[in-house]
């Protein structure tokens, strides 16, 4: 491990937030106001790119899902190369950088060759999306507990949605699964198998905090379908438990929605 240079630029491993450019924090704007270089994902909001300085370059390196085109190896060594050239680096990365954003491995690559870094969280998406569809992920009356597992699997794993299935069957609280929606199958028949009750709720929420939001509510049995017939893609989260009941009663976001088209129409 590298001793870390003085004379070296910086890296600032930051969350975006899940997409409304309104749920960035203050820290994420103040950086990206002084960047030299912003390394951004897939899932960022292009309107953040905008407030950097007009001499900051810009480098798109959003990997699609099992699709990557910019190789995590790479990302690693810009952020080195960048900063060694003093400069001050923006890592962008979509939600928060430590849930499912290998924020930590790029943190520990830069330790490694003596890079200064900081990490700045993000709202992660299935907070925010949870919100604004109206679904609390705890509720007094309906879950005292939250477990995120991600529904992505590793490039070139063989072992698929290797999870502790019996675990996730028993468990009384509310499922979160990110990167999910392409095994939205699987995860229902799985869950169905573990011991989830075939009309336990599941919500799937589709481009959650931006205008064109959509949210599906179904039970285990029937998710699947409703996804295909939905023509969901992604981005997407699959919220699995008894609080997607208050998605019709708390969906305050709808109502913007409905605005904006009217306005737009």
């Amino acid at each position: 491990m590298k001793a870390v240079h003085q004379n070296n630029g910086k890296v600032y491993i930051t969350g975006a937030g899940p997409g409304d450019i309104n749920l960035v924090t203050l820290r994420a704007k103040a950086v990206i106001e002084q960047a030299d270089v912003i390394l951004y994902d897939n899932l960022v909001n292009p309107e953040m790119l905008e407030w950097a300085p007009s001499h900051a370059k810009r480098i798109f390196v959003g990997k699609l899902p099992y699709c990557s085109v910019i190789t995590q190896e790479t990302i690693n060594e810009w952020m080195v190369e960048h900063a060694l050239q003093s400069m001050q680096v923006v890592r962008l990365k979509g939600g928060d950088p430590m849930i499912f954003g290998r924020g930590a491995e790029e943190a520990a690559y830069l330790k490694q060759h003596g890079i200064e870094f900081e990490i700045i969280p993000g709202v992660t998406s299935s907070l925010a999306a949870g919100a604004y569809a109206g679904i609390p992920l705890t509720h007094r009356d309906a879950s005292q507990m939250v477990l995120f597992v991600t529904g992505h699997t590793k490039r070139g794993s063989k072992t698929g949605l290797n999870f502790d299935w019996p675990m996730l069957g028993a468990f009384e609280g509310t499922i979160v699964f990110y990167m999910g929606v392409k095994h939205i199958d699987q995860i229902a028949d799985q869950l169905i198998k573990a011991g989830k009750q075939k009309e336990t709720l599941v919500a799937v929420i589709e481009n959650g905090t931006l205008l064109h939001q959509r949210v599906i509510s179904a039970n285990l049995a029937s998710i699947a379908e409703e996804v295909k017939v939905a023509s969901i893609g992604t981005p997407a989260l699959i919220i699995v438990g008894d609080v997607v009941r208050y998605h019709q009663e708390l969906n305050w976001f709808e109502v913007i929605q409905k605005q904006f088209k009217q306005k737009t129409a």
